[in-house]
C-alpha cells in the first residue's frame, strides 16, 4: 500500500487541476477506479465511482480542486495579470513558479514578480506586496507574442509549480496541492482495496469540484447521490510548527488520521463521530481528535443537503497548505486510508440508522 501511495501522490500533486478546472485529477480518478465499480458525473464535474450493493448508500469524498491563478489581462509588454481561485495569503506568493494551461493543453512555466523593494521607497519595503500589484512573467517581450507565439489566454487557468520530491526525514514528503490530494488518493485507495472485500452497505466513491471556491460541486454532488452518510477525506493546515503551543497542537505530523469534531463551516454528527474514534481505537489506528476555530471543508455543504447527511471528516495534516510547497508525514496518509476502510466495513444498516434515530 506504501509504494501505490506513493505513485498516486507524486501523480495527483503534479496535476494541473484548479477549481473549475479539475479535468487532469478527474481524468485520474477515472483511470485508476474504471474496474472498480459505475462511473458517472454531475453536471459541474464532480465523479463518482460506486459500487452496487444493498445497505446504506455511504459516501466517501475528497475534493479534487486545488488553489491557483487565473489570467486576468495581459499587458502591452507581454506580462501576465491574474486574479486568485481560492484562498491565498499573499506572503507566499511571490517569485514562486506557476503553470499556464493553456487552450491547446501545452503548460506554460512563468515566475511570479513585483516591482523589486530596490526600487520602493523605505515605507513600502516592508508591506506585503498587494495581488493586484503582482504580476507573471513568461518571458516574453509583447502582448502578441504572449497569444500569438505562447497561445495563452485571458481566463486561462494557472497552478502552482511544484515536483513531488521526498525529504530526507523518512516517510516525509513536499509537494503543492496536498490539501487536497491526500484525499482524493484516499478515495481512490480505499475505492480499490474495498472492490475486494465484503461490506455491508453501497458505497460511492467521489471526487467534487470546486470545494476551494465555496464548496460549490459538494453542493450538487449531494443532491446527485442523495447518499445516507458521508465521510470527507481532506488535507488540513498542520499546527506543529514554530508560533504554536505545541501542546496544544490537533495537527501534528506523525500523529496519525485528523478526525474533525468542529469547524465553523460544519459540527460533526456526535453519534458518527464516537463511532469514529472507537473505531479507530478498536483498529489501532492512530489519530488525533481536532476541533478549528476556522476554516471549512465539503462537510460543510453536505451536513445540509437534501433531509441532512450525517458527516464527519478526516485528515491527513499538511504543513504550509494553500502555498506551493506542503508537508506530509506519508503514515498519517495511510492511517487515514485505513480508518476509510475500517469505517466502510463498520456503517452497516443498524449502524447508519442509529446516527439519525432522534424520536
Amino acid at each position: 500500500m506504501r509504494a501505490k501511495a506513493i505513485s498516486l501522490l507524486q501523480e495527483l500533486t503534479e496535476a494541473h487541476s484548479i477549481s473549475g478546472h479539475e479535468d487532469e485529477v478527474r481524468a485520474i480518478f477515472v483511470d485508476e477506479l474504471s474496474d472498480c465499480g459505475q462511473l458517472a458525473t454531475d453536471k459541474n464535474g464532480s465523479v463518482i465511482c460506486a459500487h452496487s450493493n444493498e445497505g446504506p448508500r455511504v459516501l466517501i469524498a475528497g475534493h479534487m480542486d486545488e488553489v491557483g491563478f487565473m489570467v486576468q489581462n495581459i499587458t502591452p509588454d507581454g506580462f501576465i495579470q491574474f486574479v486568485t481561485i481560492g484562498g491565498w495569503w499573499s506572503q507566499v506568493m511571490l517569485a514562486q513558479r506557476v503553470q499556464i494551461l493553456t487552450r491547446s493543453g501545452e503548460k506554460i512555466i512563468g515566475v511570479t514578480g513585483s516591482k523589486p523593494p530596490h526600487f520602493l521607497p523605505a515605507a513600502q519595503r516592508d508591506n506585503a506586496v498587494p495581488v493586484e500589484a503582482m504580476f507573471i512573467d513568461v518571458g516574453a517581450t509583447s502582448r502578441r507574442e504572449l497569444i500569438e507565439d505562447f497561445g495563452i489566454s485571458i481566463g486561462d487557468p494557472i497552478a502552482p509549480w511544484s515536483p513531488f520530491t521526498p525529504l530526507a526525514k523518512q516517510n516525509h514528503f513536499m509537494a503543492k496541492a496536498f490539501d487536497n490530494r491526500v484525499g482524493m488518493a484516499c478515495v481512490i485507495q480505499a475505492a480499490q482495496e474495498l472492490a475486494e472485500m465484503d461490506h455491508p452497505n453501497e458505497l460511492i466513491f467521489a471526487g467534487s469540484v470546486q470545494e476551494e471556491v465555496g464548496l460549490r460541486g459538494a453542493k450538487t454532488l449531494a443532491n446527485f447521490v442523495k447518499p445516507d452518510v458521508a465521510i470527507v477525506l481532506e488535507g488540513p493546515p498542520a499546527d506543529d510548527t514554530p508560533g504554536f503551543n505545541h501542546s496544544e497542537s490537533q495537527g501534528k505530523l506523525g500523529g496519525g488520521v485528523q478526525i474533525r469534531l468542529f469547524d465553523p463551516s460544519a459540527i460533526a454528527n456526535p453519534r458518527l463521530a464516537e463511532l469514529v474514534i472507537e473505531t479507530a481505537r478498536r483498529a489501532s489506528i492512530p489519530f488525533q481528535v481536532t476541533v478549528r476555530r476556522s476554516g471549512g471543508t465539503d462537510a460543510g455543504a453536505f451536513h445540509m443537503a437534501n433531509d441532512g447527511i450525517p458527516s464527519i471528516v478526516l485528515g491527513c495534516p499538511a504543513r504550509y497548505i494553500h502555498s506551493h510547497n506542503s508537508i506530509i508525514d506519508i503514515d498519517d496518509y495511510l492511517a487515514m486510508v485505513s480508518l476509510t476502510i475500517a469505517l466502510a466495513e463498520t456503517l452497516d444498516e443498524t449502524a447508519v440508522e442509529e446516527l439519525t434515530k432522534f424520536l
